[in-house]
């Protein structure tokens, strides 16, 4: 036991100077890791803070424009409150004006509509029309519209089916094509990604122009045949009236339309030779020829077999008509300016012949600057679908009795 405690004491001794120099090396590191953060943690602060400075230099020459910018809004929301009020008295007065001293009505009889040399000997051609129902209603004004949207390019159509489904949406665009969009509802068709949720339809022929119809199922339209209008062919200016099963998806008729040199009725819509229309009587058409190339001409139509029934020369001008629509057998032509103004019901012209030019109403629709390429009348909702440089309006009716007076 004596011997042993030296030992042991040396033994202890012997190892403790490596463990110091261990020890010291690793004081050594430590130090060197400290000193290495502390000048990145330097680094930060330095580059806190310069960015701080920018930040604030930023703001100080920001806060002049911001206010600035600031007071240019304000003067240019004062100034268009006052433009827009302006235009609201404007538009006060033109239509004070417009009840004042309205358009005059486009009565150019000449001889053709009442009997004279001018009238043609083909088939029941300006006689009076028999009306097959009770509807005795005409426009008192434009009342209201509605902008649904924009879908399409600036020519096309969108409609209901009068005798189908309420809620059902055809839109038709573009001036040359063969594919329809068929919508479940309004909603659908409102939304911003509408196509996804249409249907599509695709005709074996396209058609020409805006004058295409949907009606009890089928979509009546104008095609050009070979030869049609700028073919060069005997069958020049001629064109093809088409009816199509929606639902089968086939041709279930169709028919030369019987009217030779068609030119576009509408002097502002020059790619339609045949617009088509639908009221409480049936199936019309509008068009015109080279024979008198200064007025419309209407012909009312067999849905079931696409026959002409009946033809009329009617006193309204070609020019500056933009399109046109029938109300209880009375046909209303809407017109315009190049470039577009308000569109305005100028000329009408009832088959029945109770509606006289006195007692028409010569109305402007609302306040809206554009071109229609075509217009739509629904006799069950008694609205207006309008395609309008690619936006889809509803104007609502107004009615009163033919009888009554404006």
């Amino acid at each position: 036991m004596g011997l042993s405690s030296p030992l042991l004491v040396l033994f202890l001794l012997s190892w403790s100077g490596p463990l110091q120099g261990q020890q010291h090396h690793l004081v050594e590191y430590m130090e060197r890791r400290l000193a290495s953060l502390e000048e990145r943690l330097a680094q930060c602060q330095d580059q806190s803070s310069r960015h701080a400075a920018e930040l604030r230099d930023f703001k100080n020459k920001m806060l002049p424009l911001l206010e600035v910018a600031e007071k240019e809004r304000e003067a240019l929301r004062t100034e268009a409150d006052t433009i827009s009020g302006r235009v609201d008295r404007l538009e006060r007065e033109v239509d004070y004006l417009e009840t004042q001293s309205p358009a005059l009505p486009c009565a150019e009889l000449d001889e053709k509509v009442t009997g004279g040399p001018g009238t043609k000997g083909k088939g029941r051609r300006n006689e009076k029309y028999d009306m097959m129902t009770d509807c005795s209603y005409t426009i008192s004004q434009v009342r209201s519209m509605k902008i649904l949207k924009r879908f399409g390019g600036p020519a096309g159509l969108w409609t209901k089916d009068p005798l189908g489904p309420a809620e059902k949406i055809y839109v038709l665009d573009g001036t040359q094509n063969d594919t329809a969009f068929v919508f479940p509802r309004l909603r659908d068709f409102t939304l911003a990604m509408a196509a996804r949720k249409a249907s599509r339809v695709r005709v074996p022929f396209p058609w020409v122009g805006t004058g295409q119809l949907v009606y009890g199922g089928f979509l009546y339209y104008a095609r050009r045949p070979p030869g049609g209008p700028g073919g060069g062919s005997e069958l020049e200016n001629t064109l093809q009236l088409i009816k199509f099963h929606l639902a089968n998806r086939t041709v279930v008729d169709s028919s030369v339309f019987p009217a030779e040199s068609l030119i576009p009725p509408y002097g502002l819509t020059s790619d339609t030779y045949i617009d088509l229309a639908a009221d409480e009587e049936g199936l019309w058409a509008v068009y015109a020829t080279r024979e008198d190339d200064r007025h419309l001409c209407l012909a009312k139509l067999d849905p079931q077999t696409l026959d002409t029934e009946q033809q009329w020369d009617t006193p309204c001008p070609r020019e500056n008509a933009e399109a046109a629509f029938v109300i209880c057998g009375t046909l209303y032509v809407v017109y315009n300016t190049r470039p577009a103004s308000r569109a305005r019901i100028q000329c009408s012209f009832d088959v029945s012949g109770t509606l006289t030019p006195e007692r028409a109403a010569l109305s402007y629709f609302p306040r809206r600057y554009g071109a229609h390429a075509s217009l739509r009348y629904n006799p069950r909702e008694r609205q207006l679908y309008a395609w309008d440089d690619g936006y889809q309006i509803v104007y609502k009716l107004e009615m009163r009795k033919k009888e009554e007076e404006v």
